[in-house]
């Protein structure tokens, strides 16, 4: 199986960077149509999180003055992620080796988050559609 977590470069040319509240739209928009994923409430209705498979491959939540998305992710990539993009720091509540946290503001985009979100979910689930598995 292929790495999933290939960012080819990591520069971007043209960002159009992401406020908090589209952050977690895009997120949630993509996560909740991929494949047998599932979308959890718990008790505190700050915390969203979207499982494949009774796993969970992200979390959202509104943590104080700042709203999150929180992914798995590839532990050489996630300290590459942490490393270029402001945006990007340890995982919150989770292990920091595998996990990430994205915050909306200004050094992610739209395309960044998709990918994000796509290798996170295939990391936790694998590639159920194997080569049919198209990325967002």
């Amino acid at each position: 199986m292929e790495d999933a977590c290939d960012f080819g470069p990591f520069s971007r040319t043209e960002l159009i960077a992401l406020d908090a509240l589209e952050l977690q739209r895009i997120a949630d928009d993509l996560a909740v149509n991929l494949p047998d994923a599932d979308l959890e409430h718990r008790v505190d209705p700050n915390w969203a999180l979207y499982k494949v498979r009774g796993k969970v491959f992200m979390l959202m939540t509104d943590l104080p003055g700042r709203r999150v998305v929180i992914l798995k992710a590839n532990p050489d990539q996630a300290v590459a992620l942490r490393e270029q993009y402001a945006d990007i720091t340890p995982g919150y509540h989770m292990n920091k080796k595998h996990w990430i946290t994205v915050e909306g503001g200004g050094t992610v985009d739209e395309t960044l988050l998709k990918q994000l979100v796509a290798d996170s979910y295939q990391l936790v689930a694998g590639n159920p559609l194997g080569d049919r598995f198209v990325r967002p």
